[in-house]
């Protein structure tokens, strides 16, 4: 009964702050009870419940999974995987689903299964990234799936959010992140940080002047998905 009560002052405080921006929360745990869908880049496909995730400063380093049908497991370490789909356990699976559905009705893209996502599934994606000096090939969150076709926008796992709370043993993204990993087209993608986006924006949106316009007198770093979702479904 206790852990209902908080459940439910967890619910009515979490919809009032949670969505300062409309970005998919990065997931943190995992269910090994419904299906995973892991696509290879050897062109393949391997559904099964997940076993085992191994992560180093909250990147993947291995997936261990029960593939459907089958005794044997199987590891896949992130150069092996193209893209994945991975199921949120507890309340972060109903986080997503309220967050994106609204998004999907409208602004579907052809690279990502939105069905999918809206069950409560995270997006990862292999992407080329820039850290430091180096470049490496890094499988990260997507968290703009329903409006990436321009830009992707990619969960930095070592970001400070403004907020984290728990309740019930679970885990609850909220706030806004201090940084992401943007892709801009087919390029290497580069952290951007909430204290540089004064800047940033304008390069970002150097393209769309109207949109430019509109959002002079109020850039902030909290409207940066609103700011992303206009420029990718009304700039030509």
């Amino acid at each position: 009964m206790k852990k209902t009560i908080l459940l439910i002052a967890a619910i009515s405080c979490f919809s009032l702050v949670s969505f300062a921006q409309t970005f998919i929360p990065a997931f943190d745990r995992f269910s090994g009870k419904e299906i995973a869908y892991i696509y290879l880049e050897d062109g393949s496909k391997v559904e099964g419940t997940i076993d085992d995730l191994d992560r180093k400063k909250g990147l993947i380093e291995e997936v261990t999974i029960l593939p459907t049908g089958q005794k044997k497991k199987k590891t896949f370490v992130p150069k092996d995987i193209k893209t994945m789909y991975l199921p949120a356990s507890g309340f972060n699976k109903l986080n997503s689903s309220l967050d994106q559905t609204f998004n999907a009705q409208k602004w579907k893209s052809n690279d990502v299964n939105m069905e999918i996502i809206n069950k409560g599934y995270a997006y990862f994606e292999k992407v080329k990234v820039n850290i430091k000096k180096d470049t490496e090939d890094l499988l990260m969150q997507m968290v703009n799936p329903s409006f990436s076709s321009k830009v992707k926008v990619f969960h930095d796992p070592l970001a400070q959010e403004s907020m984290r709370f728990g309740v019930a043993g679970i885990t609850m993204a909220g706030g806004d992140d201090k940084s992401y990993f943007l892709q801009v087209g087919n390029t290497i993608a580069k952290k951007i940080k909430k204290k540089e986006y004064d800047d940033e924006y304008l390069n970002l949106f150097k393209d769309c002047p109207a949109l430019l316009q509109k959002i002079k007198d109020d850039h902030r770093w909290v409207n940066f998905d609103k700011h992303l979702l206009e420029y990718t479904t009304s700039c030509k």
